[in-house]
């Protein structure tokens, strides 16, 4: 990416962080709901102080932003623990969109005169990767603040639709055999989806569209979140301790909370909220299992990661799967792209021969390779272009605060 292409995707990446922003107040951008969430303040001014250590190398703003605002880089030093950063009152929002504003001067000036070597270049644009990752975040994590209201808010109104019958649930069945894993060496890629390697698949097949709300409804009407024989033993405890009795926001009434509302739960649409552990004991009860993510990267591969159900359409929540035959893959597979990334049933690890980039950015993704689930596809809450099919993204198993759901497989059948 040319110096003008770069500088244009970097006002274009920082303004869409702004726009997300708008439909908050003051105050809703200091709270932290939950511990594993981080306040929006917080996500401005983090997403700024990577352009300006590991871009521009200098913190010429105020150096003790080096503290406030490092997520979990060692190198760095100190840092605010993640279930405080919401304490941290100052600095006030005002400052932290002086301090926007002063480094994206920097940044444009660097770019206008040169001063970025290729090393620099490179961590610009994994920069702005960063800050989509980082836009996600911001409206997941302001969806838990806004639903812990007594009288929850609207974020963005959505009108009310119809209630649907979900899809037919049908399966396409793969061949399997030797086959090409993880992203090529041109193009972008985070350092986890390299390099490429041969792995052997047996024969799979996999759903045409992702669990659906329906699905989840007779798991419920089944006792499925009583019933222990369908959990790991990790999810029952978890099941028992946090008291789950259906996916996070949904109500007794019969609704369910999301940015755009409390509207009735449609058996038609996508379910979403699902920790790794829901969709694995769903999976169960439907007979089926999880796929492996390379199961899932083999059906997305012949798909354009461009086209889905995205955050730049303004939806904000997971919409009903298309009927199979009208597909924007191949006739056959719904939604593998947007709408709600999707656990796999594998382990984040590294590739075989990965190797981490070299200094601070050896912390970006080697170091949580362990304890964690594989998500592959993005989610409606994903920018557009932001994913590909090798695309890893990854959280623990009892994670359901991110617009999280599965599709089911089986082994070699229909």
């Amino acid at each position: 990416m040319d110096r003008d292409a770069l500088a244009s995707r970097y006002r274009r990446v920082r303004a869409r962080t702004l726009e997300l922003c708008a439909p908050l107040t003051i105050e809703d951008q200091q709270v932290q709901a939950i511990a594993d969430a981080s306040p929006t303040k917080w996500h401005l001014a983090h997403t700024t102080w990577f352009f300006e250590e590991l871009v521009l190398g200098e913190l010429a703003f105020d150096p003790s932003f080096r503290t406030l605002f490092n997520s979990y880089y060692e190198c760095f030093g100190r840092r605010v623990e993640r279930a405080r950063r919401g304490l941290a009152s100052r600095p006030p929002l005002a400052r932290v969109h002086e301090y926007r504003s002063d480094v994206d001067r920097r940044v444009a000036r660097a770019l206008e005169t040169g001063a970025l070597d290729p090393g620099a270049l490179a961590r610009l644009e994994l920069g702005l990767h960063h800050e989509q990752q980082h836009q996600e975040l911001i409206l997941s994590d302001v969806l838990t603040v806004l639903a812990a209201q007594p009288e929850p808010p609207v974020y963005r109104a959505r009108a009310a639709e119809p209630v649907r019958e979900p899809a037919r649930l049908a399966f396409h069945v793969f061949g399997g055999g030797i086959v090409r894993i993880g992203a090529r060496d041109d193009g972008f890629a985070f350092d986890n989806e390299r390099p490429r390697f041969d792995a052997m698949v047996r024969p799979f097949a996999i759903a045409t569209r992702p669990i659906a709300n329906a699905d989840v409804l007779a798991f419920i009407a089944d006792g499925g979140y009583r019933e222990p024989r369908w959990w790991l033993a990790d999810g029952w405890d978890t099941v028992v301790r946090e008291s789950w009795r259906a996916p996070l926001y949904w109500r007794d009434d019969g609704t369910l909370y999301e940015l755009g509302g409390v509207h009735a739960i449609d058996p038609a649409e996508t379910a979403c909220h699902l920790s790794y552990y829901e969709a694995d004991a769903i999976a169960r009860w439907l007979g089926a299992r999880l796929p492996t993510e390379l199961e899932w990267e083999i059906a997305a591969g012949g798909g354009d990661a461009t086209r889905g159900h995205f955050a730049d359409d303004g939806r904000l929540h997971p919409a009903p799967a298309p009927a199979p035959e009208s597909s924007v893959l191949g006739g056959e597979l719904a939604q593998l792209f947007g709408d709600v990334w999707e656990w796999t049933a594998s382990s984040y690890a590294p590739y075989p021969g990965f190797r981490a980039l070299p200094g601070a950015l050896g912390e970006y993704n080697g170091k949580f390779m362990s304890g964690q689930q594989v998500l592959r596809g993005g989610s409606c809450l994903t920018p557009r272009g932001h994913v590909r099919a090798t695309y890893r993204n990854f959280f623990p198993p009892p994670a359901r605060w991110q617009m999280t759901g599965a599709r089911i497989a089986k082994d070699g059948e229909r």
